[in-house]
């Protein structure tokens, strides 16, 4: 048992891996010359436009490594029924249900695979990626409406609700485009501050932002008094907002890691903020590496099929036909799940579900019937 396991594993991992790798040349290829474009409006050279697109390859290969599974595993179970390597282990003693548990096995390894790249590799590739973007234009916008932030405070005269606004960030760090908006308890503007650009840091124990050339519009309680407004060259605003949670409402969503997401959504959800998008996105991360799991499942049948029913060609075209249909259902669940407000983790989980299911009730007609 130990030299079929052995065989299997081998021909498996080097076709994965071989499948891998055509995918990540030709989405470097793309990524390239996508980046070619922003690089002759920035005026930089070919070297970062590669590095660029490079440092994308990470989140391409989380995104695209369950359809490789799938295809490699596929042909690799292929080319041993079509060379009746498969038949002989069969008639040796591997029956379905150990075959089965060998490739769920394999598929655990390489789900495991999948998930720390998706935690720790693929983030921090596109923050780099976007880092460096944002060095060549001067600053990276979060997207077209920007970052919204939203804090309560109670204090001695009042309740107050602020609403802070932020456009986009540079290289450094720094924030860019900064509104920000306070309101009394009964939703009256108090005070507006806008600033071109800022800092958050700390001091001591204290979130502290420091705004530069700032502009600070105050509304006294009473009417009759005038509206004050000042110009600042630099000004500190307290706040009580965590550094993680305003690098994470300014970065892209990609390079936010599982936990990341899930202190996000939470605090978008205690500040009574719209968090579906990134709950979607915290479950569609905690459930995605398992879909290399669903994957094994769904190409073992292809053992099963008598050479005659297609040769290694025709069933890995299949195999790629199945690797779109799960992207694509993938995607439109995410979409209708924003649309009419499903429930995150119940959406994530419904394409492996049922991919999962389809490729059980295959294995279970094949092992019965052919």
């Amino acid at each position: 048992m130990k030299t079929v396991r052995s065989l299997i594993r081998r021909d498996v991992v080097w076709s994965v891996f071989f499948v891998a790798l055509a995918f990540m040349s030709l989405f470097f290829f793309i990524g390239f010359l996508e980046e070619l474009e922003g690089a002759t409006r920035r005026g930089d050279s070919l070297w970062r436009a590669a590095l660029a697109a490079g440092l994308e390859l990470p989140s391409r290969f989380y995104e695209l490594f369950p359809i490789s599974v799938l295809i490699g595993t596929i042909y690799a179970m292929a080319r041993l029924a079509q060379s009746s390597e498969f038949t002989i282990l069969r008639t040796g003693g591997l029956g379905p249900g150990r075959a089965l548990s060998l490739l769920l096995n394999l598929g655990l390894l390489m789900a495991a695979l999948t998930f720390l790249t998706g935690e720790f590799i693929a983030p921090l590739g596109e923050l780099q990626a976007a880092r460096m973007r944002a060095s060549g234009d001067g600053q990276t916008t979060v997207g077209e409406a920007g970052a919204w932030l939203k804090e309560r405070r109670h204090l001695p005269d009042g309740d107050r609700v602020f609403s802070i606004n932020v456009q986009g960030t540079d290289s450094q760090g720094d924030l860019h485009g900064i509104r920000i908006f306070e309101h009394d308890d009964d939703g009256r503007l108090l005070r507006r501050i806008e600033a071109a650009s800022g800092h958050a840091g700390r001091e001591g124990e204290q979130s502290v932002w420091q705004l530069r050339k700032a502009r600070e519009t105050v509304w006294p309680l009473d009417e009759q008094q005038p509206v004050i407004t000042r110009s600042l060259e630099s000004l500190n605003w307290n706040t009580t907002l965590d550094d993680g949670v305003v690098a994470a409402a300014t970065s892209p969503i990609g390079s936010m890691s599982t936990l990341e997401l899930w202190r996000y959504s939470q605090h978008l959800t205690l500040q009574e903020q719209t968090s579906q998008r990134y709950e979607l996105q915290f479950w569609k991360r905690a459930i995605y590496p398992f879909a290399c799991i669903v994957m094994m499942a769904l190409a073992l049948p292809f053992a099963y099929l008598h050479a005659r029913a297609g040769g290694i060609s025709l069933k890995v075209f299949g195999g790629i036909m199945l690797g779109i249909s799960f992207v694509l259902l993938n995607n439109v669940v995410g979409h209708l799940t924003l649309l009419r407000d499903w429930t995150p983790w119940l959406a994530a989980s419904v394409p492996s579900l049922i991919y999962l299911a389809l490729s059980l009730a295959a294995f279970g007609w094949l092992v019965r019937y052919r």
